[in-house]
């Protein structure tokens, strides 16, 4: 097994090798505008400092969101098309998934991610693996938080709202991603398809017709 883990729903382009016991090689840079521009060097980097090749990895696992409409685009589109071309399948794994996964929790607790327009997506989990609620798009005070540690980025941003326990990861790095998708598919847990979670309409609208202009 070789999976190659990535995801594009956050500020963080990350990338990962996972052989199915440990991460081979991971990369991540934290920058929100450059999606499209990084992705493809983060895979091609992971791919040399493990030793491997494209052609040798097995699965194409890459977060499924929710995120901005654009970044989160890149990732699942890289990974239909690396699929197609590589003959292997391609996964999607929900991206708050990963940040709980990455948390290392073993009690019940939430996920908070940066969903802009001083909202957060959210989810609640029992422990690193389980996912009981969500994934949610809600103002920061509107998040049930009903006592609960919150971990994410979006936490971080509202610290005096969902309060932040900082002592683990914020973004869902690949090497947290790729663990978790290969520990299901050794269980033969059915992963789901690389399709975007979308919580609310992208900002982006196609324009009306234009206003008639009259003498």
């Amino acid at each position: 097994m070789l999976v190659l883990a990535f995801d594009t729903a956050t500020p963080a382009v990350t990338a990962a090798l996972h052989d199915g016991e440990r991460v081979l090689a991971e990369s991540t840079t934290i920058d929100a505008r450059r999606h499209g521009e990084l992705l493809v060097p983060t895979i091609e980097l992971v791919l040399s400092e493990a030793g491997a090749v494209l052609r040798d990895v097995t699965a194409i696992v890459a977060g499924s969101g929710p995120g901005p409409y654009t970044g989160l685009r890149v990732g699942l589109m890289t990974a239909q098309g690396l699929a197609t071309t590589l003959g292997v399948p391609a996964y999607g794994v929900c991206t708050l998934d990963a940040v709980a996964y990455g948390s290392g929790l073993g009690e019940p607790f939430l996920v908070a991610t940066d969903a802009r327009r001083k909202e957060v997506f959210w989810a609640r989990y029992a422990d690193m693996r389980t996912r009981l609620d969500g994934p949610f798009v809600d103002r920061p005070a509107e998040v049930p938080i009903e006592g609960l540690p919150v971990v994410g980025a979006g936490a971080a941003l509202y610290p005096e709202i969902l309060g932040h326990r900082g002592d683990v990861p914020p973004y869902p790095f690949a090497g947290a991603l790729g663990a978790l998708a290969a520990e299901r598919l050794a269980e033969g847990t059915p992963l789901d398809p690389p399709r975007p979670i979308y919580l609310r309409r992208p900002d982006a609208v196609v324009p009306g017709a234009p206003k008639r202009v009259t003498a």
